[in-house]
């Protein structure tokens, strides 16, 4: 437990700031989720739609530090060739 005041108050630093990271992340999850669900049902414009909702929410995640820059690029990426594979089928 923590005994000093510095000690204190750098725990309720860390749990104000795990929970808002919490929520960041949570949120990055289920617009990817979207977007994902999008691709899979073969509906190109609502698969679009959600990208452009999900690219920058997952690019501010990487920018606050809820995951790594590379990983939100690689989904980013990834999502976009998905989505991109729908309009050559269509």
């Amino acid at each position: 437990m923590a005994n000093t005041k510095s000690a204190k108050k750098a725990v309720r630093q860390i749990a104000r700031r795990t929970a808002v990271n919490r929520q960041r992340r949570s949120k990055m999850r289920t617009f990817v989720r979207k977007v994902e669900e999008a691709i899979l049902s073969g509906d190109q414009t609502a698969a679009q739609t959600a990208l452009c909702v999900a690219e920058p929410i997952l690019m501010r995640a990487a920018q606050k530090g809820i995951v790594h820059r590379n990983t939100a690029s690689r989904k980013v990426s990834r999502l976009t060739a998905s989505v991109a594979a729908l309009t050559k089928k269509a």
